[in-house]
């Protein structure tokens, strides 16, 4: 009795029996498969971007764990738990402290923009500009015309606390176990690209701790710089308005300019000579922290060019808003790291080829 063969009689219709056009093929789909990838990124931007924030985080997390470790010999776990209890802590006075001070200025605000609006209105009928009560009328209108945008506004305080919020619940996931997390992503690359692409992890990791660890170094110097020279000559609001600059000094470049313009229009309130002061103090501040504090500490980090920065953030800030401005900067550090894990492994010759196809029989 004949035993069917299980093996088939022909070769399968998708077999490409020509070596050089199964090669051509194979490259084929490796580009449409990157053209593939490129589009679901575009779709999916924000929410890898909010991935990517937390990375970010995590890697602050991180940080301070580490500088704990320096002093505390305890385990990680509690070190991160230390850390977490530590910002939690700070977001508390903060919320406490500048509440209490956004509701002493919302009772004061009314009569701030009175007597403003009386200032302006006067200045304009001596420069020769007739105001009458038609021209407050439809001031007015316009200004009630707001509140649609204010509700829109409010929308997006609250999609932004979301955002927030999961950034923090994925970072801290990520901060506890990075280990897990990177050895999953290398267990879906090629056994000979595991190696590298580990070294290039670690590589970034350490980059983006300095980078952070310069920018709070930054940021605390800044808001404890700016509220100790506004209080000496008596600013309105000065503790506040350190917190703010403070905060804002995470956005690095266009933060600086939208804590001098608060700064200034605080000033504006005590008269020309206090909005002059306030301009002084913020090139003091920056010029001290941008020249001495970051270089000393960070060494620059990792040294990136100031107007590749500048245009990352021009670019993504106008593609996702506050978050792609905010996270500008170590997109740029992490890119730089890469380019130069990949110089130094192609200048060694390990980059990968493709290979020689195989010669027609």
């Amino acid at each position: 009795m004949d035993v069917p063969d299980p093996h088939p009689q022909s070769n399968s219709p998708t077999t490409i029996s020509d070596p050089q056009l199964r090669f051509e093929a194979r490259r084929a789909l490796v580009w449409t498969l990157v053209v593939v990838l490129v589009g679901v990124a575009i779709y999916m931007a924000q929410a890898l971007l909010v991935v990517f924030g937390a990375l970010v985080f995590a890697a602050i997390i991180d940080g301070g764990a580490r500088l704990l470790g320096r002093v505390l010999p305890i385990g990680r776990g509690l070190r991160i738990g230390i850390v977490l209890l530590l910002g939690l802590a700070f977001l508390a006075w903060l919320g406490l402290f500048a509440g209490t001070q956004i509701a002493e200025q919302a009772a004061e605000f009314p009569a701030i923009v009175e007597t403003q609006a009386v200032r302006l209105i006067d200045w304009l009928n001596d420069q020769g500009f007739a105001i009458n009560s038609d021209n407050l009328t439809n001031i007015v209108q316009q200004t009630a015309g707001g509140i649609g945008q204010l509700t829109r506004a409010v929308g997006g305080i609250i999609g932004g606390f979301t955002t927030l919020l999961l950034i923090a619940i994925i970072g801290i996931y990520i901060a506890l176990e990075p280990r897990l997390y990177e050895r999953g992503f290398a267990w879906m690359l090629p056994n000979e690209s595991r190696d590298s692409f580990l070294e290039m992890a670690d590589k970034m990791a350490y980059s983006l701790r300095r980078l952070m660890f310069g920018r709070i170094v930054g940021m605390v110097f800044e808001g404890i710089l700016t509220w100790a020279a506004l209080a000496l000559y008596g600013v309105p609001m000065a503790a506040l308005l350190g917190i703010l600059t403070g905060l804002l000094a995470f956005i690095p470049n266009i933060g600086a300019v939208i804590s001098g313009l608060l700064m200034v229009l605080v000033g504006f309130s005590g008269g020309t000579d206090m909005a002059l002061y306030c301009v002084g103090v913020y090139f003091v501040v920056q010029t001290f922290d941008g020249y001495v504090v970051i270089p000393l500490i960070a060494r620059k980090t990792v040294d990136l060019a100031p107007a590749l920065v500048l245009a990352m953030q021009l670019i993504l800030g106008l593609l996702f808003g506050i978050l792609g401005l905010a996270l500008a900067d170590p997109l740029v550090a992490m890119a730089k790291v890469m380019l130069e894990h990949r110089s130094e492994h192609s200048g060694r010759g390990t980059h990968d080829t493709f290979p020689d196809p195989e010669p027609a029989r």
